[in-house]
């Protein structure tokens, strides 16, 4: 599928759409993903920052997508294990990116070649306009080729 056709698919994807998240980036080789928050009043939590789901969310399901695009139909990717540390209250428009590089892709393939599972950590940073950091996720990949392929 075409990066263009994902994107606009994910920013009416309810979801997505209902918690204020908007996929403003997803370049066409699925190597790089750009996601925004917006701060709705449906999307605050009782102190008026967002809401720590939301801002988990906001990181679901960006690697597996980038992952899966890049080893294809012989691999198996899924999401293992997700994990956020709150650094500071988020207000506004927040946002993170994610950044997937050659050799962590040659590293998947390699080690899955066997047939064994390989779980996989990717980190990424959630970021106010200023740059501050809000939060820090974790999600864990698994990653295991398919038999026969």
């Amino acid at each position: 599928m075409r990066a263009g056709v994902l994107r606009h698919g994910l920013n009416l994807w309810p979801p997505f759409l209902f918690a204020g998240i908007h996929v403003t980036a997803l370049s066409p080789d699925y190597r790089h993903a750009r996601v925004e928050l917006r701060m709705r009043p449906w999307n605050r939590n009782y102190v008026g920052t967002h809401f720590g789901g939301s801002l988990f969310a906001m990181t679901d399901p960006f690697w597996m997508l980038l992952v899966l695009h890049h080893l294809g139909r012989e691999h198996r990717v899924w999401d293992k294990a997700g994990e956020i540390e709150f650094v500071r209250p988020g207000r506004g428009t927040v946002h993170t990116e994610f950044h997937l590089d050659d050799p962590t892709l040659d590293a998947l393939r390699a080690e899955a070649a066997g047939g064994g599972k390989v779980l996989r950590w990717f980190e990424n940073d959630i970021r106010d306009r200023d740059g501050q950091l809000i939060a820090r996720v974790r999600k864990q990949l698994y990653v295991r080729r398919k038999p026969g392929r």
